[in-house]
């Protein structure tokens, strides 16, 4: 899993300005010098887009063309804030603000409150669902655990959306939400929560958004107060920003447009919450002089899984898919991806806890594998066959890593060891800071050996010994750091929620995943009904469906396992097929002709007034030759592959039966043509027309190497073939069987 494994603590900066450029490949470094002006980079996954950026605003910086404070850079986890403070301190940019949107917000209303409204800001809850639930009683409906779940996130895709409640029905039906209950009864759940919250004088996390909005509209003062502090703003994965998160950040943009965003709208996964890639996919529309830049070189993951994220896509639909990247990997080549079928799902988690085994026996280590899912209701059957082959796991999105009990009470132990400085003999004696750390913790249970077995005992361990793991990052980025250093660094993680890794194998969910990436991945449970889940009803929603499983599949660097189950239990009927995500890209499978991508090139764009009404992702001159695409994988096809229709490696998905009929007929009507067999059609155009067996004429026309003269003379003989009919004569059909 991606996690700090050098100390933010203690940066080596490069020396000068031009040294921060150091190591960027082409479009990184145009995403690094484009300074000024409205900037949009476009970065698939693991394309480096995090170190583009950090390395711009340390350009900008360390070149004098930015000053520290001025830059507001916003992303969505407190992890994210955290890394990105990390990196810039390293690149000697210290002082530059990294927040999320809320966490930027809520500093500014807690400073302008008092003189924007008067008194003290009321206090923010950190969980609303008992609000929720007083509000259901208030109106007298009884909801259960899971009703209040998707009730509460009901009321917050609302206020995201500024949608009020009198709106809610109307906005629920236009939207497409699928609601536990009606959708005038969430209105007046949501319309009592709202008098609750000002009864109690307490305010959501949505509020935070809302209020500063309503401040920054209303004064003009404190807008123009907080513009004067900010003229340069990054937003990172700009492809999840809510209507409202973009309403908050004109407010702070006003007339200006020193603006850089970064994003992915095919990693758009987040929709349920209110988030929507139009705002990315605009962003030429309302920046018409924007520099596009495209990052498509994928350092993380091996060409065989990259060959496998693209042909998930291929097949894609809807405006995201318009202006998808294809993705070019920069790493050595890797093992093909495994797919695997199973009789039921007790054996897909044995089969998946058995091969995660033998990869740790190999020298894997287990904090580099991940099993992700669909819901997290999938993980009990993966945590029970884990702990059954005695493998550890971390559940991710369970409780969070500094707030477990264990690691508070080792952060209490080791600021109390800081504390005493160089009065602590016996402490001073044990060396260097790992090993004085390593003394603390086996106070708070931490051994040499990790203890048998799993459960609450391994978990506890495994959270000491990555403490212990972070002081050794720590001291190989500055061999004299003390345990002083050590300890701040820990309260600055603590306060970004920014963890340490924890050896175990990581299960979460695919959702959960989004921004990790692990040495190895399992997908699992990849059957109709869970991918796509069974709710997905609506184009956009299968569409959504279709990323999330992109979104997995690049969480792999180099080992990637597919797997499904055909029934739920042992001895159910077999009625599971596996996703259709994967036609085309699984051997045996068959699959249509992929989408090409609009916007794969990597490379840079400059704006111009011109280009005002154009798509964010296309830059292609009118009559642009089209690129031929496998239609099993969607990999930009060769000319010896473009009859074929597909790669000469991807599985052939033939009707034989229909290719020994097609050859026969071809030797019957070139002998009473006088011509060589090819003349009539080659080998390679007659294994595309087995492969797709065309049912009408235009898609006949379709296939390479039926021109239209062929088409004219032996179209309706081929379309008889394919319908199954005998050919007793050249040209006369009758009926028969296939």
């Amino acid at each position: 899993m991606t996690a700090a494994t050098h100390s933010t603590l203690f940066p080596q900066a490069p020396e000068t300005a031009d040294a921060v450029l150091d190591g960027l490949d082409p479009e990184q470094r145009a995403v690094a010098t484009a300074l000024h002006g409205p900037v949009c980079v476009l970065a698939g996954a693991g394309t480096g887009k995090t170190r583009a950026l950090t390395h711009r605003i340390a350009y900008g910086v360390r070149a004098g063309i930015l000053q520290p404070a001025s830059v507001l850079a916003v992303t969505f986890t407190n992890r994210a804030a955290g890394e990105m403070r990390g990196r810039l301190r390293q690149l000697g940019a210290g002082g530059v603000q990294a927040r999320t949107f809320h966490s930027a917000a809520l500093r500014q209303l807690q400073f302008f409150w008092p003189r924007a409204v008067g008194g003290e800001l009321p206090r923010l809850v950190d969980r609303k669902i008992q609000l929720v639930s007083d509000a259901a009683g208030a109106c007298r409906l009884r909801l259960d655990r899971g009703e209040l779940r998707d009730v509460t996130a009901e009321i917050e895709w609302s206020k995201v959306t500024q949608t009020v409640p009198s709106d809610y029905v109307a906005a629920a039906h236009k939207a497409g939400r699928e609601t536990v209950r009606h959708p005038a009864e969430i209105a007046q759940i949501y319309a009592s929560y709202e008098t609750l919250k000002r009864d109690r004088c307490v305010i959501d996390f949505e509020d935070v958004l809302l209020l500063t909005v309503g401040i920054l509209q209303d004064r003009h003062d404190i807008a123009d107060q907080i513009r004067a502090q900010y003229q340069h703003f990054v937003v990172d994965e700009y492809q999840d920003v809510s209507p409202l998160q973009q309403r908050l950040l004109d407010l702070w943009l006003g007339d200006r447009d020193n603006l850089c965003v970064v994003g992915d709208a095919s990693q758009t996964i987040y929709s349920f919450t209110g988030a929507t890639p139009d705002h990315l996919l605009d962003f030429r529309n309302r920046h018409p002089g924007a520099t596009v830049v495209k990052l498509v070189r994928d350092y993380r993951s091996s060409p065989q899984v990259v060959h496998l994220a693209n042909g998930v896509l291929a097949r894609a639909g809807g405006r995201a898919a318009e202006h998808r990247l294809e993705l070019i990997s920069q790493r050595e080549k890797g093992p093909e991806p495994v797919f695997a079928e199973y009789a039921d799902e007790p054996a897909e988690a044995e089969g998946a806890a058995r091969r995660i085994r033998e990869l740790i026996a190999s020298g894997v280590s287990a904090g580099e594998i991940a099993i992700l899912f669909r819901t997290n209701s999938q993980s009990g059957i993966y945590e029970q066959a884990l702990a059954d082959a005695g493998v550890p796991y971390q559940l991710r999105g369970a409780e969070r890593f500094f707030e477990r009990d264990e690691v508070r009470r080792a952060g209490r132990a080791l600021r109390a060891a800081a504390r005493f400085g160089g009065n602590d003999a016996e402490l001073d004696a044990v060396g260097d800071l790992p090993s004085q750390v390593r003394a603390v913790l086996s106070g708070e249970g931490w051994t040499t050996e990790p203890p048998a077995g799993s459960g609450a005992v391994r978990d506890r361990w495994e959270s000491l010994a990555a403490l212990v793991r972070l002081a050794e990052d720590c001291v190989r980025a500055e061999p004299t750091a003390t345990l002083a250093a050590f300890v701040t660094e820990l309260d600055e993680r603590a306060n970004a929620q920014h963890a340490p890794t924890v050896e175990g194998v990581t299960l979460a969910s695919l959702h959960a995943a989004k921004g990790l990436e692990w040495d190895v991945v399992f997908l699992v449970g990849l059957a109709e009904g869970m991918m796509p889940i069974t709710y997905a009803k609506t184009d956009e929603q299968i569409e959504e469906e279709r990323r999330l499983l992109y979104v997995g599949v690049t969480r792999a660097r180099y080992h990637l396992g597919l797997s499904w189950a055909l029934s739920r239990s042992p001895g159910g009927r077999p009625t599971r097929r596996p996703s259709r995500f994967l036609d085309g890209l699984r051997p045996g499978s068959m699959g249509s002709a992929g989408r090409s991508a609009s916007g794969g090139r990597g490379g840079v764009e400059h704006g111009t007034r011109a280009q005002a009404g154009e798509p964010l992702s296309t830059g292609r001159r009118r009559g642009a030759r089209k690129v031929a695409r496998c239609r099993m994988c969607g990999r930009t096809l060769d000319a010896a592959e473009m009859k074929l229709m597909r790669c000469e490696d991807c599985p052939s998905d033939m009707d034989e039966g229909l290719y020994e009929r097609l050859v026969e007929w071809r030797a019957r009507t070139a002998a009473a043509l006088g011509q060589p067999a090819f003349c009539v059609f080659t080998d390679k155009t007659l294994i595309a027309i087995a492969e797709t067996a065309p049912e009408d004429e235009g898609e006949l026309s379709r296939i390479p190497g039926v021109g239209v003269r062929k088409f004219r003379a032996h179209g309706s003989d081929v379309l008889a073939l394919c319908a199954g009919q005998v050919l007793d004569e050249v040209g006369e059909g009758v009926d028969g069987e296939d």
